[in-house]
């Protein structure tokens, strides 16, 4: 019988790529899950019945809190891990996870769903938004740059790399010099447990996380021009006193984190989901789509993969504000098809990712 273990960056977070692990389970549901750190309520309760082996960093001083400071601790904590008793070891990473350390007579798969930004596409970005001193930022950048080198070099362990996308694909090619091939996430479609779609939707709606490089600000900026009769809600926990300050009108609503039939029955009765950020891949635009609803999205990254100018959304070509308002002011939802969204949703369910996973597995044993 194949042993099989999963490996995750950390589980401190439900997110996209928790909802990939998720699924990896599913597949392989004697599998442990290999994880730098565990927290149970941040994942929403999601992992509660899974094997969950986490790393020397669990047990660190206020690790609870401050997870984030034990970066340098990292890439030894995850080197640390003993896959000895394992044929196959799935790793799910957008950071540490890919840099395990398997016996040469196991298989090694990532499931990449991007190189860690902060390391390489984004670093820049990263360290100017730190709220720190001029010389902190310095020190910073000179642990990423060590980080960085250590990244490139683990990457070279991973026997195969799967992509969450083409566009991560290229991201693979150029910074770690490897090929890779996409399956695209799971998308469960949700919409089925419920009720049927009101005919005239009276507002847009987000979905993701109150961070900043999910672009929310953007967003409410574009909704304080547009006035009253645009309204917007948004779903997802972060840094909400934040964003509630750059509200400046009444059509902007906080709905905080939701469980997913709520969060469906709201996503289910817009006009449209604004999706003004680069993701990697996407997710929440996809559920979006299950349901029907047509996107609104940042012509960049994944969504050039899933949205379908005029057939199941549009695109805005430039990350400000006249760009984003224009398209929202000129856009006309009564000219699309919900079962035409639906049925090009489909390609990105969870039983064909299932499917894609094991075929892959079973060409690379």
């Amino acid at each position: 019988m194949l042993k099989v273990a999963l490996v995750h960056d950390h589980l401190n977070q439900m997110g996209g790529a928790e909802k990939v692990l998720l699924a990896l389970s599913d597949i392989f549901p004697e599998a442990p899950i290999y994880t730098l750190y565990y927290n149970e309520k941040d994942t929403k309760g999601f992992f509660t019945n899974k094997k969950i082996i986490t790393s020397k960093i669990q047990k660190f001083p206020f690790s609870k809190k401050f997870f984030k400071y034990y970066l340098t601790q990292m890439p030894k904590a995850v080197e640390a891990f003993d896959f000895s008793a394992y044929d196959l070891v799935i790793s799910s990473s957008s950071a540490f996870a890919k840099g395990i350390m398997t016996p040469t007579n196991c298989l090694h798969i990532c499931y990449c769903h991007t190189p860690t930004r902060y390391l390489w596409s984004d670093t820049s970005f990263y360290i100017g938004s730190l709220k720190f001193p001029s010389f902190l930022k310095g020190i910073i950048r000179s642990i990423l740059y060590k980080i960085r080198i250590w990244d490139f070099v683990s990457s070279s362990r991973v026997d195969y790399f799967i992509s969450n996308s083409d566009f991560v694909g290229k991201r693979i090619k150029k910074y770690y010099r490897r090929d890779s091939y996409t399956i695209y996430p799971p998308v469960d479609n949700m919409c089925i447990n419920t009720s049927k779609n009101v005919d005239n939707p009276k507002y847009y709606i987000m979905v993701c996380r109150l961070r900043p490089y999910k672009k929310v600000d953007l967003a409410i900026e574009v909704f304080n021009k547009l006035g009253d009769d645009y309204k917007l809600k948004i779903i997802g926990d972060g840094d909400l006193d934040y964003y509630k300050s750059k509200v400046k009108s009444n059509n902007i609503e906080f709905l905080g984190y939701l469980d997913n039939k709520e969060k469906f029955e709201y996503i289910k009765n817009s006009i449209a989901f604004i999706n003004p950020q680069e993701e990697d891949f996407g997710i929440a635009p996809v559920e979006a789509m299950m349901c029907g609803v047509p996107v609104i999205a940042y012509a960049s990254g994944g969504a050039l993969e899933t949205v379908i100018p005029g057939v199941t959304g549009e695109f805005f070509n430039s990350q400000d504000v006249n760009s984003l308002f224009s398209t929202i002011s000129t856009f006309d939802y009564k000219k699309f098809d919900k079962r035409k969204i639906k049925e090009h949703a489909e390609k990105f369910s969870s039983s064909h990712f299932k499917q894609s996973i094991l075929e892959f597995v079973k060409n690379h044993l």
